[in-house]
């Protein structure tokens, strides 16, 4: 097939004379060591590198995600998180090697709200949508369809996906992964032939609120999830962020009780992560304005982090148990490394300019010194952390 043949000429074409237009931001992130950190005490910065944007129609960064096999692809989930503003959503996915056009383009009816590539199989791309469905796209196959896609009788979720999450394989080896919704169901999505199946893990009902109705008919309020981790080694061990503010601690073998409750925050949770080395720690941030650090067993906060506006998102860095970096909804990025300093962050930098903007999401790669960061108006910013935000721990 000839335009095969040229396509991966054109494609290699297309990254040379890319990185010879970008050529001082590529010299940037491979050689630059911001020298002026030997006499910052212990501050660090953050250095501004490609920017990442295509013809989203206004739509906003609802997720983003680091390939695990190719270091320098990422995944960006395009929609909306204005209810009264719901239409189409995209997923995009970019290089690192060629900042000036995506890699791959998939459209969706409905936005997208979440996504999680399969560890095992990086080209399997699971995701969330606004309208409750939930998707596999498989990279490898020339279709701009998902291969596997949800459907109302196959237990589709009434409210917004949240987050996906892959699993472990099922007993009969089946890939499967987990997703849970503002409809207070966590839902356990197998992949059998070409079909998905589905089993309800949980149902969140919030304790002590169920409505009497005139009719003496008790009504159970659900609880709205929307946000949730799995812990690196306990299998079966996870956290479920909820819209009141509270995070439960479940076991995928219980379903009808909660191992723990923490009344964590006054708003929303927006991202709750388990620390990838310390196996007891949890990081959790809130529209409260507050980064809270947990320990799973004790039920007040070990940490509480006060950043003066509404957090977006928060992320352990991949190199140290005791960095995570947090953003916030007015457009600056807070790099904070407990080694060095318990109570104030180590950076905090305006990233974006202001105008009607807000940062939606940030993630550390797990190789290079960078994070990216996407905001409402669909760009995706990509910098490079000094020195002294990246020291290794002893």
């Amino acid at each position: 097939d000839d335009l095969t043949k040229i396509s991966k000429a054109a494609k290699i074409m297309e990254r040379m004379v890319n990185q010879n237009i970008f050529d001082d931001i590529a010299q940037d992130f491979k050689y630059f060591e911001d020298a002026s950190d030997e006499f910052r005490d212990q501050q660090g910065t953050l250095l501004p590198l490609w920017e990442f944007q295509y013809k989203t129609k206004r739509l906003a960064v609802t997720a983003i995600s680091w390939n695990p096999k190719y270091k320098d692809l990422f995944a960006v989930g395009y929609g909306s998180y204005n209810f009264m503003k719901q239409g189409q959503g995209m997923l995009v996915l970019y290089t690192l090697k060629n900042p000036s056009f995506p890699e791959y383009i998939f459209n969706s009816e409905s936005g997208i709200m979440c996504l999680d590539f399969h560890n095992d199989y990086p080209y399997l791309v699971a995701v969330g949508f606004y309208d409750g469905n939930v998707a596999v796209y498989n990279l490898k196959k020339a279709t701009t369809q998902p291969s596997y896609k949800s459907n109302p009788k196959s237990g589709k979720h009434m409210e917004p996906v949240w987050q996906v999450k892959w699993q472990k394989n099922d007993m009969d080896n089946n890939l499967n992964f987990f997703s849970v919704s503002s409809d207070g169901r966590i839902v356990s999505w197998t992949l059998v032939k070409n079909e998905l199946f589905h089993i309800d893990v949980i149902k969140l009902s919030m304790e002590g609120t169920t409505m009497q109705r005139p009719e003496g008919l008790q009504l159970q309020m659900l609880g709205c999830g929307t946000a949730f981790d799995f812990h690196k080694k306990i299998d079966y061990l996870f956290l479920v962020g909820t819209e009141e503010g509270k995070i439960y601690k479940c076991s995928k073998y219980y379903s009808s009780h909660f191992m723990d409750v923490f009344e964590a925050h006054h708003m929303a949770v927006d991202s709750v992560s388990w620390n990838p080395y310390h196996l007891k720690v949890f990081i959790s941030c809130s529209s409260d304005w507050t980064v809270k650090i947990w320990d799973h067993t004790i039920k007040s906060p070990l940490f509480i982090y006060n950043l003066n506006s509404a957090v977006a998102d928060v992320a352990w860095s991949p190199y140290s148990s005791t960095v995570f970096a947090a953003v916030t909804i007015d457009c600056k990025a807070h790099v904070f490394d407990l080694n060095i300093n318990k109570y104030e962050a180590l950076c905090t930098q305006q990233v974006l300019t202001k105008r009607k903007n807000k940062i939606t999401h940030i993630q550390f790669n797990p190789v290079y010194p960078v994070v990216i960061i996407g905001d409402e108006q669909g760009h995706v910013i990509s910098l490079k952390l000094s020195p002294n935000l990246r020291r290794m721990p002893k």
